[in-house]
């Protein structure tokens, strides 16, 4: 569906850097617990947890830290929300990797059991909606999407009355993820979803729902689908399109693309913040990778990969079709 209204005109960002040096603490340390412990910022083993919806950055960070120190081992699992949310409060896992931020309450509880916990923020990405490449809907405003999850649209003919389509098939990664909890708050729901809205096990499985069937709009993390670097992010990004969405408030008749620079200025509506969550007593392994992910090279792999930096100064290039 073509609707009056324009684009905005493509954005990228430029970021200045200064230099990052992960000072090594002390090789053998104790715990409150008094137990010894081999490790420091750059040397050690540990598991952490990390939304799947995150999967791609996260893998890029730790394959570049882990080649930069070699006695360095992490290894990841990812996990949809709730579970990862669950483990870090029942002390299973000492970092994670997500958009949640632990509450005032989440935080007393720890701090009277003797831990404190670290939030760190990385980088800032968005939640897409994606379309099967012969939709030609591309375009919907904030209130389409809102009215979308009221249930108030259900059929492609109620955005664009000569479409064919039929049904819309909403689909998303998981019922416990960060992405439909996302929009649940947003739009102020409960629990109850539409009857036309399907969860799948992941994003990968939603790309691959949507590129299948015409009338699907799915739910995907921009993380999956920006880095045009990556092999993986560029054959998921072929498979579908990418709808472009209104602001509630700015820029009436303007549609934003997910890219970098609407992420940037939240010109796109469904932007969010990529957490570093550490819940880590001593100055271990976790801390040397929340340190570097949030300093320069970890910032550079951030930009690179299509997401917009947290902790860097950066500046907006906006270049015109």
């Amino acid at each position: 569906m073509k609707k009056s209204g324009t684009y905005k005109t493509t954005k990228s960002i430029l970021i200045a850097i200064g230099c990052l040096s992960i000072v090594a603490a002390i090789a053998i340390r104790c715990t409150n617990s008094g137990k010894v412990i081999d490790e420091t910022p750059t040397r050690g083993s540990i598991s952490i947890m990390a939304d799947e919806s995150f999967k791609p950055i996260v893998n890029a960070e730790i394959a570049t830290f882990t080649s930069l120190y070699k006695y360095a081992k992490i290894t990841p699992t990812f996990v949809p929300e709730t579970d990862l949310i669950s483990a870090f409060l029942k002390d299973s896992v000492k970092l994670v990797v997500s958009a949640w931020e632990p509450t005032e309450e989440q935080k007393k509880l720890l701090f009277d059991t003797q831990i404190v916990v670290r939030t760190t923020a990385v980088a800032y990405d968005a939640i897409a909606l994606v379309i099967n490449k012969e939709n030609k809907d591309s375009l919907l405003t904030f209130q389409n999407v809102n009215d979308l999850f009221a249930g108030k649209i259900t059929d492609w003919k109620d955005i664009n009355s000569g479409s064919k389509l039929g049904k819309i098939v909403t689909v998303f990664d998981n019922d416990k993820s960060a992405n439909i909890r996302y929009f649940k708050e947003l739009f102020k729901l409960g629990d109850q979803l539409p009857s036309n809205f399907y969860s799948v096990k992941n994003n990968a499985e939603v790309v691959d729902y949507v590129s299948q069937n015409k009338g699907a709009l799915g739910l995907v993390s921009v993380n999956w689908i920006c880095d045009h670097r990556d092999s993986t992010s560029r054959a998921f990004s072929n498979k579908i399109k990418t709808v472009a969405v209104s602001h509630q408030y700015l820029n009436p008749g303007v549609y934003s693309m997910p890219d970098q620079g609407s992420i940037y200025d939240k010109s796109y509506p469904f932007t969010r913040t990529i957490n570093l969550v550490s819940r880590e007593t001593y100055r271990g392994l976790a801390s040397g990778f929340v340190s570097w992910f949030a300093a320069e090279q970890g910032q550079r792999i951030v930009l690179k990969s299509g997401l917009v930096p947290a902790t860097m100064p950066i500046r907006l290039i906006q270049f015109k079709k």
